[in-house]
C-alpha cells in the first residue's frame, strides 16, 4: 500500500473552498484504498437504476376503481388525473433516465475533470436523490409529466454526473491496476439493484394504504436516503498530487504494450479520433446485445421453456398454480441476472490488467457470439440449466463491458482527460438503452404477427444480436494507438493541469510505503458499503434457489 509523500497546493493566496478541487489533493498519510468505497456509495445509490423495474407495476395501480389511461396515448396520460397509467407509459422513464444520463456526461465531464469529484459527486447526489422526491411529488399529485421530470430528467443528469465523477480519480490512484479500481466503483452500479429493489419494495408495503401502494413515500424517502448516502461518498474523495505513483510501480513503456500510452490526448481532440468512435461502437453493440437478454429475460425463459421446467410436455395446459411456479423461477433467473451483472464487472475488469483490455473485449465478443448462437438450441433441447449459465456468463460480459471501458481509454488517450472522453463515450450507452429496447420488441411482435410459436419467437432476435457482437468484434480489432499528432503538446498539458488546480512542482510526488492500515474510518466506510451489497447478493440467491 502506497501513500501521498506531500501535498502540494496548486496555488498561493486564499484559501480555496469546500468545494474546490485543491480542497481534495491528498494529504501525506491518505490510504488510496479510501476511494474505492467512497466510489460505491454513489454508484450502489445510482445503480437503483436497474431496480426501478418494481415501481412499474405499482405506478399503474394509484387510483383504485379508476379506468386505464390507455385510451389517452402517452401525451395524454403526461397530465391526465383520473385514470390509471399504463405500464408503458411509466416504463419510457427508464429510457429518460439513460438518455440523460449519457447527454449530461457528455456535456459536463469536461467541467466534471476541473471542478473535481467532490464537487460533481454532490451536484450529482443533489439531482439523483432531490429527482426521486420530485418523482414522488409527481406520483402523490397523480402528474406523469412531474414525476418525469424528476426521476426522468433531474435523475437523470445525476446519474450521468454520479457515474463519471469517480473514474478519473481511480484511474490516476491505481495505475498500476485501473481495470480493478474501476471494476470497484463499477461493479456497485451494476449492484444497486441488490440492495434498492428490496428496500423499495419493503417500504411500498410499508406506505401502502387503502390497498394503494405507497410508490410516492418510497420515492420521497429513497431520495433523501440517497442524497446522504451520495454526499459522504463525494466528501470521501480524495485525488492524487500530479506525478504520484505507488511505491515500486514503473509505467509500462511503449514496447511492451503499444496500446497504453504515456501521453495524453485532450477532449477536443479525443472524440475526432478514429479510436474514439470504434471503442463508442464497441460500447454500443455490446449494451445493444446485452440489454436484449436483459430485457426479454423472464418472457423469454418462461415461453422457451414453459411445463418442462416442471417436468411436463410442452404440449400441457398449465393450471395457475404452476404458471405461478414457472414465473418463481424466471424471477429466479432475473435475481442471477443482477448478480452476474455486478460480479462480471470486477471480475472482467480485474481480467483486462493481466490479458489487456482489447483482449478482453474479444473474448467478450468471441465467447458472446458462441453463447448466443447456443441460446436456440438449448432452448430446443429443453436444458434449462446450460441455457441459465449462457445468459449468466453473457449478462457478466455485459457489466465487464462498462467496467472495463474506463481504462481502455485511459490506455489509448492517457488519464489526464479520461473521465470527460469517459462522458462522451457514455452517449454510446444511451443509443443502446433506447434503441435496443425497442428494436428487440419490434423484431419480436414481428415474428408473433407472422404467426411464429412463442417458443421460437426470440431465434432469430438471438442471432441477430450474434450479428451485431460480430460488428463489435471487427471494429476492437480496428484499434489502434493514437497518432502523435493528436497529444497534447507540453504546454497544453500544463494548462490543463493549472485549470484542474495540479501542483508541477516534481518534488515529494513519488509514492512511499504505508506505515499503517486502513485505520477505523476506512474499515467503517468499507463496512458501510459491503455490508448492504452482501445483504443485496443474499437475497439474490436466495430467488435464485427458485430455479433449482
Amino acid at each position: 500500500m502506497t501513500v501521498v509523500h506531500e501535498a502540494v497546493p496548486a496555488s498561493r493566496g486564499a484559501a480555496p473552498g469546500l468545494w474546490a478541487r485543491e480542497r481534495t489533493i491528498a494529504g501525506p498519510r491518505f490510504n488510496r484504498w479510501l476511494v474505492p468505497p467512497a466510489a460505491l456509495a454513489i454508484h450502489l445509490c445510482i445503480g437503483m437504476a436497474y431496480g426501478f423495474s418494481v415501481f412499474w407495476l405499482p405506478m399503474s395501480k394509484l387510483i383504485p376503481g379508476a379506468p386505464s389511461c390507455e385510451s389517452l396515448g402517452f401525451f395524454g396520460q403526461l397530465s391526465a388525473t383520473s385514470c390509471n397509467w399504463t405500464v408503458p407509459a411509466v416504463t419510457h422513464i427508464f429510457e429518460t433516465f439513460i438518455a440523460m444520463l449519457g447527454i449530461s456526461a457528455a456535456i459536463w465531464g469536461g467541467w466534471l475533470e476541473r471542478a473535481g469529484p467532490r464537487k460533481a459527486g454532490f451536484i450529482a447526489a443533489l439531482c439523483w436523490g432531490g429527482g426521486l422526491v420530485l418523482g414522488g411529488i409527481g406520483v402523490s399529485m397523480h402528474q406523469l409529466w412531474l414525476t418525469f421530470l424528476g426521476c426522468g430528467v433531474l435523475g437523470g443528469v445525476g446519474q450521468g454526473l454520479g457515474y463519471i465523477s469517480p473514474v478519473s480519480t481511480l484511474i490516476k490512484w491505481f495505475p498500476d491496476r485501473r481495470g480493478l479500481a474501476t471494476g470497484f466503483a463499477i461493479m456497485g452500479y451494476g449492484g444497486g439493484a441488490l440492495i434498492g429493489a428490496p428496500i423499495a419494495v419493503a417500504l411500498m408495503a410499508h406506505f401502502a394504504h387503502g390497498g394503494v401502494p405507497g410508490v410516492a413515500n418510497t420515492l420521497i424517502v429513497m431520495g433523501v436516503l440517497y442524497v446522504i448516502a451520495m454526499s459522504a461518498g463525494a466528501f470521501g474523495f480524495r485525488v492524487p498530487p500530479h506525478g504520484w505513483a505507488p511505491a515500486g510501480w514503473t509505467a509500462p513503456t511503449a514496447s511492451s504494450n503499444k496500446l497504453i500510452t504515456q501521453h495524453h490526448v485532450h477532449l477536443n481532440q479525443a472524440w475526432k479520433t478514429p479510436q474514439f468512435w470504434l471503442i463508442w461502437i464497441v460500447l454500443c453493440l455490446n449494451v445493444t446485445a446485452g440489454i436484449g437478454v436483459i430485457s426479454m429475460a423472464s418472457p423469454m425463459f418462461q415461453e422457451v421453456f414453459g411445463g418442462r421446467l416442471l417436468g411436463l410436455d410442452a404440449a400441457t395446459t398449465l393450471t395457475v398454480a404452476q404458471k405461478a411456479a414457472i414465473a418463481a423461477s424466471a424471477a429466479g433467473l432475473v435475481g442471477l441476472i443482477s448478480l452476474f451483472n455486478s460480479l462480471g464487472r470486477i471480475f472482467w475488469a480485474s481480467t483486462s490488467d493481466f490479458i489487456g483490455r482489447k483482449l478482453t473485449y474479444v473474448a467478450f465478443f468471441v465467447l458472446g457470439i458462441a453463447l448466443y448462437c447456443s441460446l436456440p438450441t438449448l432452448g430446443h433441447a429443453g436444458d434449462a440449466g446450460l441455457f441459465v449459465m449462457a445468459v449468466c456468463v453473457i449478462i457478466s460480459m455485459y457489466g465487464g463491458g462498462f467496467a472495463t471501458v474506463p481504462a481502455y481509454l485511459a490506455d489509448i488517450f492517457g488519464t489526464q482527460m479520461v473521465g470527460a472522453i469517459h462522458g462522451r463515450l457514455l452517449t454510446a450507452w444511451s443509443v443502446a438503452g433506447v434503441v435496443g429496447p425497442f428494436l428487440i420488441a419490434a423484431i419480436r411482435q414481428a415474428q408473433l404477427d407472422a404467426g411464429v410459436a412463442k417458443s421460437l419467437v426470440y431465434d432469430r432476435t438471438l442471432y441477430i444480436l450474434a450479428g451485431l457482437l460480430l460488428v463489435g468484434l471487427i471494429a476492437n480489432v480496428l484499434i489502434k494507438p493514437v497518432k502523435e499528432s493528436r497529444h497534447m503538446t507540453a504546454e497544453e498539458l500544463a494548462r490543463e493541469r493549472s485549470l484542474q488546480h495540479e501542483a508541477t512542482g516534481a518534488t515529494a510526488m513519488v509514492g512511499e510505503a504505508a506505515r499503517g492500515g486502513l485505520g477505523m474510518v476506512g474499515v467503517l466506510a468499507w463496512a458501510l458499503v459491503g455490508i448492504p451489497f452482501l445483504i443485496g447478493v443474499w437475497i439474490a440467491l436466495s430467488k435464485a434457489a427458485a430455479l433449482f
